[in-house]
């Protein structure tokens, strides 16, 4: 059966996505994880890789044209003829039901983002906000999660919460409307579940015809249950949160996921959880208190950052941000020389950084591990960050209300609690006054 290729959703304003370029021609072999093409938005430039082996076929959008998110653009086939249908598969998509009643509710969709290359649903773990309630573009509205992370989306839009048509707990395919924002207060919010009878995404107006309302009834809003608690909070009495992905390895590997709730991971779980696991001590050891993680958070008031690239480029030539980055947090974390990888929107750089000068920092091979990880956020719509450690200390930044959110996620063994306090205050003084850094 052909695997459909559309256009992501990179972020929570996005409607449509440039091609910039294409990596496999028609008629060629791709493997899963292979690069298709290339996509950009106004905020963001990115990789799309293949998620299923085949030919790609049925390409119907050339570089350099604007694609509506959700769009087919090419398909994934057994043989490299291709089926010919992705143009009628794309009409069919586009043209909505008939209607002769007017729009009941217009306003402005939220779409379930792309959080992954290789992602084609998000699972809905629940909303921040209910029906009928006022939002400002920077709150949090609802938390996704996919089979490598669990993040907060913000709502993207200032208004109120007219609509809400995808229910917690629910699989909702990426670029599918789950929310509408309108200007004004709705007298009739609505709150339903996504399924075949939901609202299409396509019109920026939201209708429920009558017959549908007679078979999929408006219910209120669900409020968050205890199975849908935040990452931080251990349920070892109720379900525990884990990603598919991880769910299916352990099972595979025999491993018991209640084990990392006994040694007070975060959850949910996902598969880099899963060397944590392999790393507790035997059961009859299990007494033995576990390295605690740590999780802290610095908001600044100012984004130096950004003046700051502009003038390093122009004053002194040095035009990779992600070097700057680098030597940032490198000089934060002392004890040089380090190894720090930035990470961006589907992009990955080791730096080394050999001294405090940011003109020596330079690129280096992905092997060995780095020291510290940096991962770039400023032009996503995430708002919150708690992924948990992986082998090195990481520092997210995302936007905040005004300023930068900065995060910094690693485990006892990584940095002890005066380290770890002494890091992120010292990145979050480089990144508010980057000037200071050069003094």
């Amino acid at each position: 059966m052909p695997h459909e290729v559309i256009m992501p959703a990179l972020g929570m304003a996005q409607d449509t996505g440039q091609i910039l370029a294409w990596h496999k021609k028609p008629g060629e072999a791709v493997s899963a994880g292979d690069v298709l093409f290339e996509v950009e938005t106004d905020k963001a430039a990115m990789e799309v890789e293949a998620s299923a082996p085949g030919y790609l076929t049925d390409v119907t959008a050339e570089a350099g044209s604007d694609v509506p998110v959700g769009q087919v653009i090419a398909l994934i086939c057994e043989t490299p003829e291709g089926s010919g249908s992705a143009s009628s598969r794309q009409d069919a998509k586009e043209v909505p039901a008939a209607s002769d009643e007017p729009s009941e509710i217009e306003g402005r969709e939220v779409i379930m983002p792309t959080l992954g290359m290789a992602q084609d649903t998000g699972l809905l773990v629940r909303w921040l906000k209910q029906p009928g309630e006022a939002v400002s573009a920077d709150d949090v509205l609802f938390e996704v999660e996919t089979d490598k992370s669990t993040v907060e989306v913000n709502a993207g839009h200032d208004g109120y919460i007219a609509a809400l048509l995808a229910e917690a707990g629910e699989e909702v395919p990426v670029g599918q409307t789950i929310a509408v924002i309108s200007a004004g207060k709705p007298e009739a919010p609505i709150a339903r579940s996504a399924g075949p009878a939901a609202l299409p995404s396509a019109p920026a107006s939201v209708e429920t015809p009558p017959a549908e309302e007679a078979a999929l009834p408006v219910k209120a809003a669900p409020a968050p249950t205890a199975e849908f608690r935040s990452r931080g909070e251990p349920q070892t009495g109720g379900r525990i949160l884990a990603s598919p992905k991880a769910r299916r390895l352990a099972l595979e590997r025999g491993l018991d996921l209640e084990r990392l709730v006994e040694a007070g991971h975060a959850q949910p779980f996902h598969v880099k959880d899963l060397e944590a696991l392999k790393a507790l001590p035997p059961k009859a050891q299990a007494g033995v208190a576990a390295v605690p993680g740590r999780h802290l958070t610095a908001e600044i008031a100012e984004d130096g950052f950004t003046d700051f690239t502009a003038w390093a480029a122009g004053s002194a030539g040095l035009t990779d941000a992600g070097a700057l980055l680098a030597g940032l947090a490198g000089a934060s974390l002392g004890n040089l020389p380090v190894r720090v990888a930035v990470e961006g929107l589907g992009t990955r750089q080791v730096y080394t950084v050999s001294s405090t000068l940011l003109g020596q920092v330079s690129k280096a091979e992905p092997d060995p591990a780095p020291d510290l990880c940096v991962r770039d956020l400023r032009f996503s719509r995430i708002g919150a960050v708690r992924l948990g450690a992986g082998d090195c200390p990481a520092l997210s930044i995302t936007r905040a209300a005004s300023g930068l959110c900065l995060t910094l996620e690693c485990t006892g063994d990584h940095l002890s609690a005066d380290a770890a306090v002494s890091l992120l205050s010292n990145f979050a003084g480089r990144m508010e006054q980057p000037l200071r850094h050069l003094l």
